[in-house]
């Protein structure tokens, strides 16, 4: 056993410590080889140590470089070699982390590190938590929270009843709210198509003077960081609104939430404390392995009414807080672990650096763009660019010439009607050398499509 998970490890390093030379994207030999694990399932053993170097050897040279330091296609960031270690060891102990009286260690590191989360983001210290997949489960989660506050104050029980002959939630969001707000809902069954869309502003922000009244059952969806322009809907008026007249307010804040850390961007996130939910990634710019997703409820009741669960033989029973009493799993991984050791590594000016630094980079990358004469389609306020080279097919052709040449990787995306390249800035191994490396290569490739005037 040792041995292999030597080989494991080495073969792990090996593989970081070249991510920074190769091309962020895998070529077509290597993404063709991957037809070779296409195999009937084998009748007798493999060798472990055969296994993993199949999988080294096969897939390695297939991945996208996500854990190097110019990988900009999504709001993602390599791991923290502190958060990778963590869950290494994590892995190793393979505690099923759902009740604190069965895996007492990893249910006390998440405890502790909530009670860091409320605190690094300005949240109501008595709030809920759940450490879940991702944003979309931490959307689900704390939408489930909502869904139960809401029906329980018109006197119907939701978990008991279920949703057939209940009557209306109606649910409202800005016209920018991201797809993962609409899977939850229609998973809850809210409906995805029922929804009330607020019209926004030209940088994505929902305009809180157009909400509709509002009377009845009602969830009002706001969002922190739009995952095209970086831009937050403005909470104060939101929620003010919406709690007149009876309503719950959920944030979607998938990485926006993480502005509260930096007391430079504290002005975007005014307000936001007001909600009554929040839902964000670690895995995004907290910069922990797969997945780490995060809901916080205002009513902690509310989340355990709407997930807790029990039977004859769990020992549920303590005065501890049982994980499983606040998340969709039962048992589920000790993700909490590895965002314990990035909050207990960085500490707090850790955490507003990385943030700080990240859309510093993104501004760098925004004013080399413009200067260089392309356009720049919306305000840079956090780690987000959208950047125009040109009609629609020119974008596209720069796009595509970026992704192929290797140095970095943006993707497309259409923004109010434009077509567009977007660049995401939000790992920790991004250094102003690397931004400047991959300008050079954007600007290289942007180029060859220009039209002399």
């Amino acid at each position: 056993m040792n041995r292999l998970l030597e080989s494991a490890a080495e073969r792990a390093l090996r593989y970081l410590e070249g991510v920074d030379a190769r091309p962020v994207a895998p070529d077509a030999d290597a993404t063709a080889r991957l037809g070779e694990l296409s195999e009937p399932l084998p009748q007798g053993p493999t060798d472990p140590e055969e296994v993993l170097e199949l999988l080294d050897t096969r897939c390695s040279p297939a991945t996208m470089a996500m854990a190097g330091p110019r990988f900009f296609g999504f709001v993602i960031g390599g791991s923290l070699p502190v958060t990778l270690g963590a869950n290494w060891l994590a892995g190793a102990w393979d505690q099923n982390t759902a009740l604190y009286r069965v895996t007492p260690a990893t249910a006390q590191v998440e405890q502790v590190a909530l009670s860091w989360l409320l605190d690094l983001f300005g949240l109501p210290p008595e709030s809920g938590g759940a450490f879940v997949t991702g944003a979309t489960v931490a959307n689900l989660s704390a939408l489930a929270a909502g869904r139960h506050a809401v029906y329980t104050r018109i006197g119907w029980d939701i978990e008991g009843d279920g949703m057939v002959g209940a009557p209306p939630v109606t649910v409202i969001v800005g016209a920018e709210a991201h797809p993962s707000v609409f899977k939850a809902l229609g998973l809850l069954g809210l409906g995805r198509n029922r929804v009330v869309r607020v019209p926004v502003d030209g940088q994505g922000r929902m305009r809180a003077e157009l909400l509709p009244d509002i009377s009845g059952p009602t969830i009002v969806c706001v969002q922190a960081g739009n995952v095209n322009t970086g831009a937050f809907d403005p909470f104060e008026e939101a929620c003010a609104r919406a709690h007149e007249a009876g309503a719950w307010v959920h944030v979607d804040g998938a990485f926006g939430l993480w502005a509260a850390a930096a007391p430079e961007r504290a002005e975007l996130v005014r307000g936001m404390e007001a909600a009554d939910s929040w839902a964000t990634d670690a895995h995004k710019w907290m910069n922990v392995p797969y997945d780490s997703g995060l809901a916080f409820v205002r009513d902690r009741d509310a989340l355990r009414s709407a997930m807790a669960l029990t039977a004859e033989y769990l020992p549920t029973e303590t005065d501890q807080r049982n994980p499983a009493d606040y998340t969709p799993e039962l048992s589920r991984r000790a993700r909490g672990v590895e965002v314990w050791a990035a909050l207990k590594a960085l500490g707090r000016d850790g955490v507003a650096d990385l943030v700080g630094r990240t859309c510093r980079h993104a501004r760098a990358f925004a004013g080399g763009l413009a200067d260089a004469g392309y356009e720049i389609l919306s305000d840079v306020v956090l780690n987000q660019v959208l950047v125009s080279f040109g009609d629609a097919t020119v974008t596209e052709k720069v796009i595509a010439d970026i992704q192929r040449d290797g140095t970095c990787w943006c993707g497309g995306t259409v923004w109010q009607g434009r077509t567009a390249m977007r660049i995401s800035v939000s790992s920790w191994a991004t250094t102003e050398e690397d931004v400047q490396v991959s300008l050079e290569a954007m600007l290289r490739c942007a180029a060859r499509h220009r039209t002399p005037r």
